[in-house]
């Protein structure tokens, strides 16, 4: 079965939530998804990595750096929901791995390079973000932290006008694509939270060297490595921000990331539903249906259930973000809620398959091993509920 497309299903037109530009831009990158991604994405799953292709691409199209100004090539728009858009589609045609490396690009790291860049770097930089010639990374996870983001154990010592970085970092998304990595590193290593700054390391610079392409349980096509520095000399010049600001600018970045992982979840759980939906109207057993059988009925009509009605916050915390009231609480919900449904919805479709869900040339078969990691990376869901007990004031 070929990559598939659950977007029959949705119900993003139904939604008050987008308006015709949005729409316009949905049926252009979808029609680019068929035309530049669905034809080689099994090849690059089996490779384990996407071609940087593919984000040069996105960006002639006017696919990455949304909300870069437009002097830079960029599409000069806030308006989130182009990066809701792009994730619901790559859902609902079941491209897990290659669409993370694109989203993070434009969600998560993206913001970095325009919040906290003077106007030297992003001259430097912004460009070839938009363009997709520079792609991206963020380094904060370590093999001995986790999600510990104040206890990393990776230095970068101001040494005149450089720093020299040391240390290693791992489960990195577009490690081995990436041409820079903003990492975070202990300028001050006495201390925790205010000893921390973030540095953006260029491919090529001396001591920076890549591991191996780790092998996942799934996102396969994107490319997830080790990282490791050995006194890299890295100018002053790549300081994003002050020193010592580190770790207040990954907090204030997170919300933004927890909702791009959240809309990702909610995106994917809906697409399941699409393609369980077809295929219990087409398989036959003791002389029936699948889709005839009360238990599929149930379990159907439970799913849809949870996922229009996890849709509507999603969508409340959507424009919340965009009038910059998203709180870091109504994030980690969003998170923790629309991550535990796709694994759920995932798992629950993929038993009415029966045995050929288990084949990976379904796409829910890819989709319930893409969807196990959710949970844990952004920050993991155990941690989201600590954030979310702390607003009530527990």
């Amino acid at each position: 079965m070929p990559v598939h497309s659950a977007r029959s299903l949705s119900v993003a037109r139904m939604r008050a939530l987008f308006d015709d530009e949005h729409e316009a831009f949905r049926d252009s990158f979808s029609t680019w998804i068929d035309n530049e991604v669905v034809p080689d994405y099994m090849e690059w799953e089996d490779d384990g990595i996407a071609p940087r292709s593919m984000y040069t691409s996105a960006g002639k199209y006017g696919f990455l750096g949304m909300q870069i100004p437009e002097r830079f090539g960029g599409g000069g728009s806030h308006d989130f929901r182009f990066n809701q858009v792009i994730a619901e589609e790559f859902s609902a045609k079941g491209i897990g791995g290659a669409g993370l490396g694109l989203t993070l690009h434009n969600d998560i790291t993206t913001p970095y390079f325009l919040e906290f860049t003077n106007d030297e770097q992003q001259e430097r930089w912004l460009p070839g973000i938009a363009s997709g010639e520079l792609i991206t990374a963020i380094a904060m996870t370590e093999p001995g932290t986790g999600s510990d983001l104040a206890g990393v154990a990776t230095t970068a010592i101001r040494d005149g006008d450089e720093y020299v970085v040391n240390g290693s970092k791992t489960f990195i998304t577009n490690g081995i694509n990436a041409d820079l990595v903003i990492v975070a590193a202990k300028t001050d290593p006495n201390e925790r939270h205010a000893g921390m700054s973030l540095l953006v390391v260029e491919r090529g610079m001396e001591g920076f060297e890549r591991g191996r392409n780790l092998d996942k349980i799934g996102m396969h096509s994107n490319d997830t490595a080790e990282l490791f520095f050995t006194d890299v000399r890295v100018p002053a010049a790549n300081l994003l921000g002050e020193e010592g600001s580190g770790f207040r600018s990954l907090t204030n970045n997170l919300a933004q990331e927890r909702l791009s992982i959240a809309i990702t979840g909610i995106a994917s759980a809906r697409a399941a539903l699409g393609w369980a939906l077809e295929y219990v109207q087409e398989r036959q057993a003791f002389g029936a249906r699948v889709a005839d059988f009360q238990n599929t009925k149930f379990v159907l009509a439970e799913v849809a259930t949870e996922v229009d009605i996890v849709q509507a916050y999603v969508d409340q915390c959507v424009l919340s973000h965009n009038r910059g009231q998203l709180s870091a609480a109504d994030a980690a919900k969003a998170k923790y809620w629309c991550t535990d449904l796709q694994k759920r919805a995932a798992d629950r479709c993929l038993q009415l398959f029966g045995g050929y869900g288990y084949m990976t040339e379904y796409p829910i078969a890819r989709a319930y091993a893409d969807a196990r990691v959710t949970s844990i990376y952004g920050g993991t869901n155990e941690v989201m509920k600590t954030i979310i007990a702390k607003s009530l004031g527990l």
